[in-house]
């Protein structure tokens, strides 16, 4: 399908910002004496041209210029990344073939790793520009909604609460008429269509036979209009979709989480393995001792309180906290609550501020949980929802984490009440299917910015 003068504009103008950064960043760092090159043996113009060829070259394979109209953060980041790391490779291939062996390898590594952070900069900020003009409703893209049922007034309902993608139902229309609502039939749809500047259709399936479709689909390829088709997938919950093609046959594929690749576990445990480490040596040896010290001296009883939780695959580990109680016989069966007599004085100080939960970053080094993701309950909490919550157990696909989706947006705490765990539960769904590395950065920002704030619900 044709892109339009709009669409065309946009990769014109982010194509040609991406070479400004490249070529100014090489420049100045060239002339200012920070990038190694000897002008005898290499000429900066002769090595600025093999850098925008090679430029031209991922571009050619790669694509990263598509339409931000519903770009995912994640998604761009991602591109970007490959990318320039395909660029660099392919420059040092070159440089290497040529034999420039003035050009100094980290001088290389350095001007890309100044160049990444140029290029996400600068599209992160065309993207807040698009969509703020779209909010004020610039561009914004006119659409029509051929069939009128459920998918079609969710469809209207994710635009107006998404005004930032610049998308505008214009006009629902009903083949069958099987609604007393005032909504177009076919004739009415393709006039709407021809008259108004319509830049997209959408068919809902079970609502528009699959002739329709086949129709609607030939009658705007002619008028160089996008169509795209939905359909009820809800049954495919925590479950990605993939087209697949068998000759002209169709077929959806139902694919697995974003966890479940090997390569995002690798690069997640990395993540986790590198931050706990960190934290260690920055903070946690001195901050262990003081809250150790405070915690002997405000009560008897050990300094960590060990508990089984369910971990991945509803495996059991010991999981670390620092102990918050009076040593009880009712600290594993029964939720701590409101005023709770069993709590410390320094052990309040500790749930209010989250620091009761640091030692878990020893089950994170151990492999037993990661820096986010669900919590992981004791195992008689388990035992008392997991036949009241549908598919309770998709919980477990992933390692448990000291802070997620869920506590971040409130679902922290006692979880007494089958609403609050079923709260909880629908978080942490969302969480294992939208996992992404921008995600997780995400949601340790906002547990930071939480304890800080304080929790009305930790107790």
């Amino acid at each position: 399908m044709q892109e339009s003068i709009f669409e065309r504009t946009i990769k014109l103008v982010v194509f040609l910002g991406d070479l400004f950064f490249l070529n100014m960043l090489l420049i100045v760092l060239y002339f200012r004496g920070h990038f190694i090159i000897h002008p005898i043996d290499l000429p900066w113009f002769i090595f600025l041209a093999l850098t925008n060829i090679s430029w031209l070259v991922v571009l050619f394979y790669t694509n990263p210029y598509k339409i931000f109209r519903m770009a995912k953060t994640g998604a761009v980041m991602r591109d970007i990344f490959f990318a320039v790391f395909q660029h660099f490779l392919i420059t040092s291939t070159l440089l290497y073939l040529f034999e420039f062996e003035q050009v100094h390898f980290w001088s290389l590594a350095s001007v890309y790793s100044v160049f990444l952070m140029a290029v996400l900069i600068w599209r992160l900020a065309f993207i807040v520009f698009l969509r703020n003009q779209f909010v004020r409703g610039y561009h914004v893209q006119q659409v029509a909604v051929l069939g009128y049922g459920y998918l079609a007034i969710q469809l209207q309902r994710y635009f107006n609460q998404h005004p930032e993608y610049g998308y505008c139902v214009s006009g629902f229309f009903d083949p069958y008429q099987k609604t007393e609502k005032k909504v177009g039939d076919m004739q009415a749809f393709y006039r709407h269509v021809a008259d108004n500047q319509i830049g997209e259709v959408f068919c809902c399936v079970p609502d528009v036979s699959h002739v329709q479709v086949k129709e609607v689909i030939n009658w705007c390829e002619d008028k160089f209009i996008k169509v795209k088709v939905l359909n009820e997938f809800r049954a495919f919950t925590l479950k990605g979709i993939e087209l697949e093609q068998y000759d002209n046959i169709p077929v959806l594929r139902v694919t697995a989480l974003p966890l479940d690749d090997k390569r995002y576990q690798l690069l997640k445990r990395i993540f986790d393995v590198l931050f706990s480490v960190i934290f260690f040596i920055t903070i946690g040896w001195w901050l262990f001792a003081l809250i150790a010290i405070l915690i002997k001296l405000n009560s008897q009883g050990p300094v960590f309180f060990k508990q089984k939780r369910a971990g991945q695959n509803n495996t059991p580990f010991t999981c670390y906290k620092f102990r918050t109680m009076h040593v009880n016989d009712q600290a594993d069966s029964v939720q701590a609550t409101k005023h709770d007599p069993r709590v410390t004085r320094i052990g309040a100080f500790l749930r209010k501020t989250s620091l009761d939960e640091l030692p878990q970053f020893i089950n994170v080094i151990a492999g037993d949980m990661s820096v986010v993701g669900p919590r992981p309950h004791p195992l008689l909490l388990n035992e008392r929802f997991v036949s009241r919550i549908n598919k309770f157990m998709v919980r477990h696909s992933v390692k448990p984490g000291i802070t997620g989706l869920a506590q971040v947006k409130g679902y922290r705490g006692e979880t007494q009440l089958l609403h609050d765990m079923k709260g909880r539960f629908r978080f942490d769904v969302f969480y294992i299917e939208n996992w992404s590395f921008v995600f997780d950065l995400k949601i340790i920002f906002k547990t930071v910015v939480n304890i800080l704030d304080g929790s009305e619900k930790a107790y």
